[in-house]
Order: C-alpha cells, then sequence, then structure tokens
C-alpha cells in the first residue's frame, strides 16, 4: 500500500505493480503489467516502445483515461482507483495537461478561446475575463500571443501544436501528458517544440512524453523503454539534446547560406 508521505517533496507520480487487462470474449490481453515507478516533480521522461509495448496503455492510465486493473497509483498523493468519474474528471482538469499528435483543436474557433476551453469545466467557475486573460498569458508564454484571433486553418502545424500546449497550460497543472507531439511535425519545427518543452520543464513543470523516435526521446531528462507491457529499461539520460542550441545552430547555417 503506498501512503502519502508527510513531508513535500513526494513523487508526483507512484506506480506500484501497474496493471491492465482486456478481455474479449474468452481471451484476455495483459497490455501493461507489473510496472512500479515514480515520477518526480520537475522531471521530464519519455516513454518509448514498438507498437504493442504498452506505452499507450500505461499513457492513458497515468492520464486517468482508463483504469488500472491491478497495482497501485497516486497521482499528486491521491489514490486514483477509488475516485468515481466526476472525481477523475476534476482530477484531470486540475492536476492534468494534455498535448497530442493531432493537436485536437476546434476548428471553427480562434486559437484563444481553444485555449480557454479546459477553464470552461473547472471548478469554482472561471469568470470570462479571468478566461480571457489566463488564456491569452499561456498563448503569449508559447510565443503565439499576437495569434490569438487566427483559428487553427490560418496556421502552421508546429503555430497549432503551440497553440494545444498553451491548452494545456492554461489550468495550471502539476503534470503534462504529451502522447508523440511531434509526430505530424517536420524536424526543424520538431526541435522547436521540443525547446519549448525543455523551457516549460526547466520552469518547473513535469513532463512525461510518449514517442517512438529515440532522436526525440534524446530531449528528455529520463528515458523509460517498454516491451510487452513491461517497463525493461529506465535510465537517466546522461547525453541530453539541447533544443535551444541545436536551433542556434540551424539559424546561423541558414544566415551564411543567405549570404552566399
Amino acid at each position: 500500500m503506498i501512503t502519502q508521505p508527510n513531508k513535500a517533496g513526494f513523487p508526483v507520480i507512484q506506480l506500484r505493480d501497474i496493471a491492465r487487462t482486456y478481455s474479449t470474449g474468452e481471451l484476455e490481453v495483459r497490455a501493461v503489467h507489473g510496472v512500479s515507478m515514480d515520477i518526480h516533480r520537475g522531471d521530464f521522461v519519455a516513454i518509448m516502445g514498438a507498437s504493442g509495448s504498452g506505452k499507450s496503455t500505461l499513457m492513458n492510465m497515468l492520464g486517468c483515461l482508463d483504469r488500472s486493473t491491478e497495482g497501485e497509483y497516486l497521482l499528486d498523493g491521491c489514490g486514483v482507483a477509488s475516485l468515481n468519474r466526476k472525481q477523475l474528471a476534476k482530477l484531470r482538469n486540475q492536476k492534468l495537461g494534455f498535448v497530442f499528435q493531432s493537436f485536437n483543436l476546434l476548428a471553427r474557433t480562434t486559437a484563444q478561446e481553444n485555449v480557454e476551453l479546459p477553464m470552461l469545466y473547472s471548478l469554482p467557475i472561471i469568470p470570462a475575463p479571468a478566461r480571457r486573460s489566463r488564456a491569452v498569458a499561456a498563448l503569449e508564454r508559447v510565443g503565439l500571443g499576437q495569434r490569438r484571433g487566427h483559428h487553427p486553418s490560418q496556421l502552421s502545424g508546429g503555430q497549432q501544436q503551440r497553440i494545444a500546449i498553451a491548452r494545456a497550460l492554461v489550468n495550471r497543472p502539476e503534470l503534462v501528458l504529451a502522447d508523440e507531439p511531434t509526430g505530424n511535425l517536420d524536424s526543424r519545427t520538431s526541435i522547436e517544440i521540443m525547446g519549448l518543452f525543455q523551457e516549460l520543464n526547466d520552469s518547473g513543470i513535469t513532463v512525461v512524453m510518449v514517442t517512438h523516435e529515440l532522436d526525440i526521446a534524446a530531449y528528455c531528462k529520463r528515458i523509460v523503454v517498454m516491451r510487452d507491457g513491461e517497463v525493461i529499461s529506465d535510465s537517466q539520460n546522461e547525453t541530453r539534446r539541447l533544443a535551444a542550441s541545436e536551433r542556434a545552430s540551424l539559424d546561423h547555417a541558414e544566415r551564411q547560406a543567405s549570404l552566399h
């Protein structure tokens, strides 16, 4: 049994022997089994693995979108298994921010309105002026304050992902969960987005990211590799890539090329 520590600094995520089994007729599939780990505040963790490794199932459980069938999960000291649907929805809204590969933006609403969306479900209710103010601040944080009136179709893929990140941040979550956030982006834009995640992480935000790309995982502080539903390695990344340096090098190379 996990017990909540009495002092500050306990992990934002605690997993003990987490498992998830799906039943299809007479067949049972164990998508995740025997996973135990702590994720601390300020961590930047990549969860890697091939298709069918269990990484997406684990991410869904971390995001309280799915429940484990065995084991124990504490999110910021709160036991998830005992919560009902309404309580889980409140926990997701207050504690978690989500970023997806496909951006999941509403096409007919502006950038600002997309970012305001999570606050519409907050309790206590956030007044409209405060929602607007917080949405603009989140967009400015990701460098898109001047694009708040644009619709997704008027923006590049990288800009749409920045809006999605702003939306994930607007409720000031304990943890940001990112599922293949660069999967639909070109190489340079991927570096820019990973640079943004690194900046957010440096400011104290905990980030957990699912990816199948080793070069993207290389931007993270810690790399967890899954296979057949189990964690087969969990290590600190001693050769971490720094997106700001890479972006500066690309900019310099482009300036030099323009002179010739």
